[in-house]
């Protein structure tokens, strides 16, 4: 029997031929952590007793959450994971760098790999052909320390697109579409895999934005095959010499068959209060926004800063709003700067803020106040997701968000 893409680089990892269900001891590659999650991994790291990281080069401290810190207490939790850098050895990505999944992709991971990381969307770079997973805290601590992990290997969902989106459709509308297909809780613990025409001819930026929202769907991982794209792209970034392709067996064992024809796409939103609550920007005419957010590990890339520029181009945003833009992370900000987008940003009133996850995780920049209703182009709308229980949160595509800022309604046009 042939084996899924996770199969395969599971299997290189563990040193045998494995399948889903089984449970596992897999050598790690990379290691993340965040300064939300990173503090507790760093306290239980110590109470192991290792006096060293199994690959300091490869342990990499993201603070991106809350950067600058708002606060005190974030603040000392910041010193914490500057402190176990400098003692042990591990990679900082300090306040302004940018997010972690973005920084991940750019600088550390590379296809063929395992990462795992202390955040729900380390999936991200499964979009460079890695098995990449988020986990628990304490199970970081332990991969830190020895290298491995264990964990069970997940059956696989292939989903196959086929055909040409329609004018301004974007990879974000895609994966919104499937996880109002599916259900938030659709793939518990299973892999996606991504394949068929219309993946094949995604920029990087798109397969990002589709493995970065697989844990929307319960998913484990969100996996693509490395292609030509793939090389180009860790060609720019430095690092070709890394680029290797995995493919799935043709007899490869699938749990579930889905395929999509992206024509039928349309423009798709997800509402309050869970992702997989979508509709058509068709179904939502006359929704008042009062915040626009563009940015995050979901669309926060050079690619959607140019989707939203084009369209703000010598123009205004509704004056009865306010938008904010957050590049993903400071190549991203000094591309924009370079290509004229900051300008145009705030030539059209927007506020620009510093890389990071910015008001996505809630706990500084962009609060919502009491009954107000922002469309983000993040990757989750929770009750409360933003800093209020009181907010209403929409997620949409950049060129969405953008169309939106400009008339203070959700629409596409």
């Amino acid at each position: 029997m042939g084996q899924t893409l996770a199969e395969k680089i599971i299997s290189e990892h563990s040193g045998r031929n494995v399948k889903a269900g089984e449970l596992v001891i897999a050598n790690v590659d990379v290691c993340a952590v965040q300064d939300g999650t990173g503090p507790l991994t760093v306290q239980e790291f110590k109470k192991l007793g290792k006096d060293k990281l199994n690959n300091p080069e490869r342990t990499i401290l993201f603070i991106d959450h809350a950067s600058p810190s708002p606060r005190k207490e974030l603040s000392n939790t910041h010193s914490v994971l500057r402190e176990f850098s400098k003692e042990y050895g591990a990679v900082l990505s300090d306040i302004g760098a940018g997010v972690c999944h973005q920084r991940l992709v750019e600088t550390f991971v590379n296809p063929g790999e395992i990462l795992v990381g202390a955040d729900s969307h380390t999936c991200t770079s499964g979009a460079l052909g890695a098995f990449a997973t988020g986990m628990g805290s304490t199970d970081i601590a332990v991969a830190m320390a020895l290298g491995k992990t264990w964990l069970k290997v997940p059956a696989t969902f292939k989903i196959e697109v086929n055909g040409k989106f329609n004018e301004g459709i974007c990879a974000k509308d895609l994966m919104l579409h499937i996880i109002g297909m599916i259900g938030a809780d659709g793939a518990t613990y299973k892999a996606l895999e991504f394949c068929g025409d219309t993946i094949e001819n995604m920029e990087m930026s798109e397969r990002f934005t589709l493995a970065n929202m697989a844990v929307e769907a319960g998913a484990k991982a969100g996996l693509f095959v490395a292609d030509e794209k793939t090389r180009e792209y860790l060609k720019l970034r430095g690092r070709e010499d890394k680029y290797r392709s995995i493919t799935p067996d043709d007899d490869a064992s699938y749990e579930r068959l889905i395929k999509i024809d992206a024509s039928t796409i349309p423009h798709t939103v997800s509402c309050p209060h869970t992702v997989d609550n979508t509709k058509s920007v068709e179904e939502l005419k006359d929704i008042k926004v009062d915040q626009v957010f563009v940015g995050t590990c979901t669309n926060g890339r050079i690619e959607d800063l140019r989707i939203v520029a084009k369209i703000l181009k010598n123009k205004k945003i509704n004056p009865n709003l306010r938008m904010l833009i957050c590049p993903a992370s400071k190549d991203v900000y000094l591309q924009a700067i370079e290509e004229g987008l900051i300008k145009t940003f705030v030539e059209a009133n927007a506020t620009i803020l510093p890389p990071g996850c910015g008001p996505c995780v809630g706990v500084h920049a962009g609060t919502l106040a009491d009954g107000e209703v922002c469309l983000a182009t993040q990757n989750r709308n929770f009750q409360g997701r933003m800093g209020n229980t009181k907010g209403d949160i929409y997620l949409s595509s950049p060129y969405v968000a953008a169309y939106t800022a400009l008339k203070g309604y959700i629409c596409a046009s």
